[in-house]
C-alpha cells in the first residue's frame, strides 16, 4: 500500500519549514526555533525577528501527531502572513482539541497552572455575594451552589462577565460596580453567567456550543431582558 503522507519521516521543525515554503515560496527559509511552554491553556504563539522564526507552543502538543503540528503550522503562519487559514487545517485542529480526553487535560491544566486575577465579591456599590443569592432565590429556588465570585481588576467593556469552569468562578467586569449602572443590568449579567453553570458547553465533533438551545430558552425567562441588554449597550 502506498503511503501518501508527506509527514512520515518529518520532525515538527520540518513541518513548519515545509508550510513556510508553501505559503512564502519566494522567501528565504528562516531559522526555525520551537519551544514547548507550560501554558495554562492550548494557546501557541509565533513571531518573526530578522531571519529567525520563533514559536512558543503549548507543551500538551509535544509528541502530538504530525498532522496536528501541520494544522497548527498553517494556522500560525497564515495569521503571521495575514493569509486566510485553510479550513481543512482549522477543522482538524479543533477536532483534535475537542476530543473528550483533550478537554479533560485542558481542564486539569487550567486548574493546576491557571489563576484568577480578580478582586473579591464586595465592590464599592454592589456585593456580588448578595446579588448571586438574590438571583439564586428568584430563578433557581436557592438550590445553586455558590461558586467563587469576584470583580475583574480592570473595567472591561468587551467582556462584562464570564464563568470559568476550571476554577468554578464567576467574574464580573469592574465596569458594572458603579452607581451609574442600574442593579437590573448587574443582575442580568450574573443570571447569564449562572446559566453557564446550569447549562455547560456542548461539544459535537469540531464544534462547541457555548450558548445551547436550553441556555437560550432559559435566558428568555429573565424579566425585562430587553431593557437589561439596552442598559448594557449604553456602557
Amino acid at each position: 500500500m502506498q503511503i501518501q503522507s508527506a509527514l512520515l519521516f518529518e520532525t515538527p521543525s520540518d513541518v513548519y519549514a515545509r508550510v513556510f515554503r508553501d505559503l512564502k515560496p519566494r522567501t528565504e527559509l528562516p531559522e526555525i526555533s520551537i519551544r514547548y511552554c507550560k501554558f495554562a491553556n492550548a494557546n501557541s504563539f509565533i513571531k518573526m525577528e530578522g531571519r529567525c522564526l520563533e514559536l512558543r507552543v503549548t507543551d500538551i502538543l509535544e509528541g502530538a501527531p504530525l498532522d496536528i503540528h501541520e494544522a497548527l503550522a498553517f494556522i500560525l503562519l497564515s495569521k503571521l502572513f495575514r493569509k486566510p487559514v485553510p479550513e481543512v487545517h482549522r477543522h482538524r485542529y479543533r477536532l483534535y482539541f475537542n476530543r473528550v480526553e483533550m478537554r479533560r487535560t485542558l481542564h486539569l491544566l487550567r486548574q493546576q497552572r491557571g489563576h484568577k486575577n480578580a478582586a473579591g465579591p464586595q465592590g464599592h456599590v454592589y456585593d456580588l455575594s448578595e446579588v448571586f443569592e438574590s438571583v439564586n432565590q428568584r430563578f433557581f429556588n436557592g438550590l445553586m451552589a455558590r461558586p467563587i465570585l469576584g470583580w475583574s481588576r480592570k473595567k472591561s467593556r468587551s467582556i462584562l462577565g464570564h464563568f470559568d469552569p476550571a476554577h468554578n468562578a464567576i467574574i464580573l467586569s469592574k465596569l458594572l460596580d458603579s452607581e451609574d449602572v442600574p442593579r437590573l443590568a448587574v443582575e442580568y449579567v450574573m443570571y447569564h453567567e449562572m446559566l453557564h453553570l446550569r447549562h455547560p458547553v456542548e461539544s459535537v465533533g469540531a464544534k462547541r456550543s457555548i450558548h445551547t438551545r436550553d441556555f437560550k430558552a432559559a435566558e428568555k425567562l429573565f424579566p425585562e431582558l430587553k431593557l437589561a441588554k439596552e442598559l448594557l449597550k449604553k456602557l
